[in-house]
């Protein structure tokens, strides 16, 4: 079979590396994820942006019930014919309905698109009760940036609305040469296991709105940041909380803050 082009319109970079690919596949094994979380590992697998199958491979040794996604229609032609047996849906995932995928939950993985693994991640926020379980590669910056803490130069929006529902945990590092074309940056694999809140406890629309408004001036104080939400001559003004910069406030400060202002 010839081998599929990379498209650098859909941001494709193929992994190369059987050792990585294999990695990346264990980590949503039940031996490998947190303690608490191994009936994760028995749960059926959605892979993004196969490309050429060669972390598809390592999923259908698991023998879970697993579904491709993939947007580019030669990689679906050349997936159909490595795997025959493989159900490849032709997709935009960030179109898809998650709930329809599976009668239940399911466990998303892959080597994401660079260009589009932020709104993946917003995806998956979206229908959080479906996905317990989320792993896969992506810019090593942005896999950072998900996984960082408060008080990091890099905790942003993608930060805080992930860790409100998920454990989020970098896993290792992987270097632009296992790629075919190699990528002018480096890579990250990362994992996101479901934690154990239920609900925010304050409005889910209004505390995304208080991060997003926040982190748009994030260089101001909150203060500043917050003033179109919070009004003139509001008692919070006086709040010594709102003296930080964004970066510096835990989850469970911006859901506070949210509280407060409602």
């Amino acid at each position: 079979m010839q081998k599929v082009k990379a498209k650098k319109s859909l941001g494709q970079h193929f992994l190369t590396d059987e050792n990585i690919a294999s990695r990346i596949a264990e980590s949503i094994s039940p031996g490998e994820l947190p303690a608490g979380a191994a009936e994760w590992g028995r749960i059926p697998i959605m892979e993004v942006g196969p490309g050429m199958g060669i972390l598809t491979r390592y999923l259908m040794e698991t023998g879970r019930p697993l579904k491709a996604v993939e947007l580019d229609h030669e990689s679906v032609e050349f997936l159909s014919h490595l795997y025959p047996g493989l159900d490849v849906m032709e997709r935009d995932f960030l179109q898809m309905d998650l709930s329809k995928a599976f009668d239940g939950p399911f466990a998303l993985i892959g080597n994401y698109p660079y260009n589009i693994s932020s709104q993946i991640f917003f995806k998956v926020l979206e229908f959080k009760e479906c996905v317990p379980v989320a792993a896969g590669m992506l810019q090593k910056e942005v896999a950072e940036r998900i996984c960082s803490k408060p008080g990091s130069k890099v905790y942003g929006i993608l930060s805080v609305l992930l860790q409100a529902w998920y454990d989020c945990e970098y896993l290792f590092n992987v270097e632009p040469g296992v790629f075919s074309p190699p990528p002018k940056v480096r890579s990250g694999v990362l994992r996101l296991t479901r934690n154990s809140r239920e609900n925010l406890g304050c409005d889910e629309a209004m505390f995304k709105t208080v991060v997003k408004t926040a982190f748009g001036q994030r260089r101001k104080q909150l203060r500043n940041s917050l003033s179109s939400l919070i009004g003139p001559g509001s008692t919070l003004l006086n709040d010594p909380l709102l003296s930080e910069r964004p970066e510096r406030l835990s989850v469970e400060q911006f859901i506070d803050i949210t509280n407060r202002l409602r």
